[in-house]
């Protein structure tokens, strides 16, 4: 097989690999991380109902509860991208598994409020970090012709793991008390040894980052232990055909992609992380059964990212985005309208519109990635990733400001609002689907 000292041909070499129980061993690892990650970020809304009662915490220190680990998130975002570029992907990603443990440790010990705001944001810190480097990272390893469903296959551990907290939280709180929703997050600190063993660099971005023997060091191992996985010959390299690079482009993309990531997060958290207490206050349900509710609403939110995964290689990210911010609009505005008079109507038709924002969240962390150069992809993609946290930060702020002030519908009518928002967006977006990373970002 021919060799580029410099490692050139490392692009080439990965685009030609079969899957492999190499790649799925990696997948999972990196996904347990992420798993977690999404447990620990929505955990603060099945233990609010419940710190809230043991605190006496006002709304405005409900609402700075669920704000503060947002900030942490935006700030490990801003960062992580910049240092998963300088040091690489894997090391983020342990780093960030590192620091949220730490926190979930200090969280489920936490003596008052004040501590819990401060953990919570070293936790954010984590989550912030964790997540672009991660998705970054799979999507370098995969095959343009599977890429889509290579990565959020992979991704689906992130709704899995907001959908695990709400069951996890509906059993546990009203037994064991909330502390122990944090000592869970606790777990993936188990993987910091086995990911450093068994996960190698990126090979892409060592090649990228001028680290090209050790690209080739890294690629080799990796098509041994591919090749061992199949017990198969691998296919001829092919060379790959490179764009020429158009920096405005970038920016271009950039733009569209930081209002989707606002837009679709606004809606996400604005509702997310009100409904268990919206049913508490609103329709007085008992915790336990708000807490049921929810994890139907995460449910459901898990199936439209499952339905993503299996659709993006068929119909595009394009359509997928628009289409399924379109669906979440018109949802959030037969919820405005109708008022939600009952707890169920508002189960139902949230869930629904959840189907359809985890679509469009999911879908996301695919695009993002790919529309950055290899030198710069975890930066551009955690770019991406700021404003998802401002979302994050000012949904919850804005739908709780709305629903205490002007009541339910006008709360919904801005979640509505947000995703039509994010569909007239999509439809300006690139299409991505069955071009290499080279191909569409030189």
């Amino acid at each position: 097989m021919a060799m580029v000292a410099g490692g050139e041909d490392v692009p080439a070499r990965l685009e030609r690999l079969p899957d492999s129980g190499w790649h799925l061993r990696v997948r999972w690892l990196i996904g347990v991380v992420t798993f977690f990650e999404g447990f620990d970020q929505l955990a603060i809304a099945y233990t609010l109902p419940s710190l809230s009662a043991e605190w006496g915490l006002s709304t405005g220190q409900q609402a700075l509860a669920i704000t503060s680990g947002s900030v942490g998130m935006l700030l490990g975002a801003l960062v992580s991208g910049v240092v998963a570029d300088r040091i690489g992907r894997v090391n983020v990603v342990v780093l960030a598994l590192s620091v949220t443990a730490l926190s979930c440790v200090g969280l489920a010990i936490s003596p008052g409020f004040v501590w819990f705001l401060v953990l919570r944001f070293v936790q954010g810190v984590g989550i912030g970090g964790e997540v672009p480097a991660a998705a970054t990272y799979i999507g370098e390893l995969a095959q343009s012709d599977r890429r889509g469903r290579f990565v959020l296959l992979y991704e689906l551990v992130f709704p899995a793991g907001l959908t695990a907290v709400a069951i996890v939280a509906a059993w546990v709180v009203p037994v064991l008390g909330w502390r122990w929703v944090y000592g869970i997050g606790v777990l993936p600190a188990l993987l910091v040894g086995p990911i450093l063993r068994m996960v190698p660099e990126s090979p892409r971005w060592l090649a990228a980052s001028g680290r090209g023997e050790r690209a080739v060091g890294v690629m080799e191992r990796i098509e041994r232990a591919v090749q061992r996985s199949t017990g198969r010959p691998l296919p001829p390299v092919v060379a790959i055909t490179r764009a020429p690079s158009v920096r405005r482009r970038y920016l271009r993309r950039t733009v569209i992609v930081g209002l989707l990531w606002l837009l679709s997060y606004f809606a996400n958290y604005g509702i997310a992380s009100w409904l268990p207490t919206i049913y508490t206050d609103v329709f007085a349900l008992p915790v336990s059964t708000a807490l049921a509710y929810s994890v139907a609403t995460s449910v459901a939110g898990l199936l439209g990212a499952i339905a993503v995964a299996l659709l993006v290689d068929r119909i595009g990210r394009r359509a997928c985005l628009a289409g399924g911010s379109a669906l979440a609009a018109v949802t959030f505005g037969v919820l405005a309208a109708s008022g939600a008079g009952s707890a169920l109507e508002l189960l139902a038709l949230s869930a629904v519109g959840a189907l359809f924002v985890f679509a469009v969240n999911l879908g996301l962390y695919l695009y993002a990635p790919e529309l950055y150069p290899t030198p710069m992809r975890a930066a551009g993609a955690s770019l991406g990733g700021v404003w998802n946290r401002f979302g994050v930060i000012a949904g919850p702020l804005v739908v709780g400001a709305f629903a205490a002030n002007l009541g339910l519908p006008a709360a919904f009518a801005v979640l509505g609002a947000a995703m039509l928002a994010a569909a007239t967006t999509a439809f300006f977006a690139e299409e991505t689907r069955g071009r290499t990373l080279e191909e569409i970002s030189p």
